[in-house]
């Protein structure tokens, strides 16, 4: 199948990358999931397609992402470790090249335990840097066991990062391992440090010669900032910011117009940004026209 590569060659001319991340139904209903896709076509280069985020099972990111490819869009494929072993995970991988996912973001996963099945058994055969080695070898034309493929595929690989790491010496370990791994694009945790986004760029990120896309989050309230303060690891979000929440007529608006500013601090930093608009993301166009972000081409 012809695949589209617009984020590859986005990237390769070194445009500024515009992601979003729509998650697959949970069910086989899939006319919501692709009324949001739809919305963002010609608005980001890729949509990210989650693979049962935080371990809540949903449908699978390879199916929602072929679903996405016949209507003409392109998609970010999430494969999470957590729930294939290293033959699943090959067979999933050209399972893709054959349906014409050309991305591919190579996750860890959450842990079960904080997800609609703790009961269930995690695999963890491989983790997102070993994940990558194989698609690396793929790419050459052989499986992780060293056997020839009938042809090589041709997939575009990415990998998470997280800027706000406490420890420096543990993120660029990190980040230089999934370079050497094969990582051609990053994808950011929620970032509301931009002095440490800037750090990280200039300190950690700059010789990779890789781009890196911040992660912006709507925030849709006050409650809504609070809980993540309380529930996401790593991540703070400022005390200015849910006061303005708290103090808006209308706090999603609000939440709205801080996410396009956040845009516009990441456009003078780092090479994309990677929206998140969890439930709202027929939201994402207006951040994206807030902040001043042409359609895409």
């Amino acid at each position: 199948m012809v695949k589209s590569a617009r984020l590859e060659t986005a990237a390769e001319r070194k445009e500024f990358l515009i992601t979003a991340e729509v998650m697959p139904p949970k069910g086989p209903d899939i006319a919501a999931f692709l009324e949001k896709a739809t919305l963002l076509k010609n608005r980001v280069h890729a949509v990210n397609v989650t693979d049962s985020n935080r371990a809540v099972m949903r449908m699978s990111p390879l199916a929602a992402s072929a679903l996405l490819v016949e209507r003409g869009i392109e998609p970010i494929c999430q494969l999470a470790c957590r729930d294939r072993n290293r033959i699943a995970l090959q067979g999933d991988l050209l399972g893709a090249e054959a349906l014409g996912i050309h991305n591919i973001l190579a996750l860890t996963g959450d842990p079960v335990g904080c997800g609609d099945h703790p009961q269930a058994r995690a695999v963890c055969d491989l983790e997102s840097v070993r994940l990558l080695r194989v698609i690396g070898g793929l790419n050459r034309g052989f499986d992780s066991a060293g056997n020839a493929l009938s042809s090589p595929t041709r997939l575009f690989a990415g990998a998470a990062i997280d800027p706000q790491c406490a420890s420096e010496a543990g993120l660029r370990s990190r980040f230089r391992r999934k370079v050497e791994a094969g990582a051609r694009f990053f994808q950011s945790q929620l970032i509301t440090d931009f002095e440490r986004l800037a750090w990280f760029m200039d300190a950690i990120a700059h010789e990779s010669a890789r781009p890196v896309l911040a992660g912006i989050f709507l925030l849709k309230s006050a409650k809504n900032a609070e809980f993540i303060n309380r529930n996401l690891p790593g991540v703070t979000i400022p005390q200015g910011i849910i006061r303005r929440l708290a103090g808006a007529c209308d706090p999603l608006k609000e939440g709205t117009v801080i996410a396009a500013e956040q845009l516009a601090k990441a456009r003078q930093i780092c090479d994309g940004a990677h929206l998140m608009a969890i439930r709202k993301e027929e939201l994402i166009p207006e951040i994206l026209d807030l902040a001043g972000v042409a359609p895409v081409q």
